[in-house]
């Protein structure tokens, strides 16, 4: 069995809450079970930085999930706002470009080194894990395979030196063979075996994308939702250890 500890540290679990009280709530349920979280837009902008405060207080990493999209330099000053907030990890969406991916991390390590605190990693969004082939090509107007356009983006996001990609699990391998195992890799929509699928679309079991390379998890619903949110960690980190 693979150590549970190594597996926990490659969990975030997604605090999509719009009440500061029910997330910190969750947090105090899982204790050290888990130490990395991801913040999104919904959480973000109902309590602002206080989130982050409150989960740094605790100890914990935080993923960022904000999905930065504009002029490149709007988002390499939104990059760097959330750089001084001491979270471990923002993305934004490689659709915006080379030039707004290049300044975004740019402006994160630069201010990373301003404040003497280490920089946080820099991803972009290729693909949503909502998305299927007849959304990309009829509505968003991308043609081609979704693993075309992860790849495309991919290949992209490490030309313009950031540290990875969020991605579904189904892409993993072949952003492997495309930017490299060092490449970080990110991936929601995962869903063990025994929870639902909701609303996403292209979806791994974490043993599954694991398998494929996947560097971290996100997941969310399987926990959050769980009647015992620890005990649904315990049978995630189960499944997971069922690799060796």
């Amino acid at each position: 069995m693979l150590e549970s500890r190594n597996l926990a540290e490659r969990i975030y679990v997604a605090l999509d809450y719009d009440s500061l009280d029910d997330a910190l709530r969750l947090v105090g349920q899982l204790g050290d079970g888990v130490r990395s979280y991801k913040v999104g837009m919904q959480l973000f902008y109902k309590t602002g930085p206080l989130v982050l405060e409150r989960l740094h207080s605790e100890g914990c990493h935080v993923f960022l999930d904000l999905k930065f999209h504009d002029i490149p330099n709007t988002v390499a000053g939104a990059a760097s706002s959330a750089t001084s907030l001491g979270v471990s990890m923002i993305n934004v969406h490689a659709a915006g470009g080379f030039e707004m991916m290049k300044k975004a991390k740019e402006a994160a390590a630069e201010t990373a080194q301003a404040l003497g605190i280490p920089a946080p990693l820099v991803i972009a969004v290729t693909q949503l894990t909502s998305t299927n082939q007849q959304m990309m090509n009829e509505q968003i107007g991308i043609p081609g395979s979704i693993e075309d356009a992860v790849i495309r983006y991919a290949k992209l996001a490490r030309e313009a030196g950031l540290d990875g990609v969020v991605a579904s699990g189904r892409e993993l391998r072949a952003i492997r063979e495309a930017c490299g195992d060092q490449f970080v890799t990110v991936v929601p929509g995962i869903r063990p075996a025994w929870a639902a699928a909701n609303d996403q679309k292209r979806i791994l079991t974490p043993a599954d994308a694991l398998r494929a390379g996947a560097h971290k998890l996100v997941i969310g619903r399987p926990i959050t939702h769980a009647a015992d949110p620890r005990e649904a960690v315990t049978r995630i980190l189960e499944e997971m250890g069922e690799l060796s």
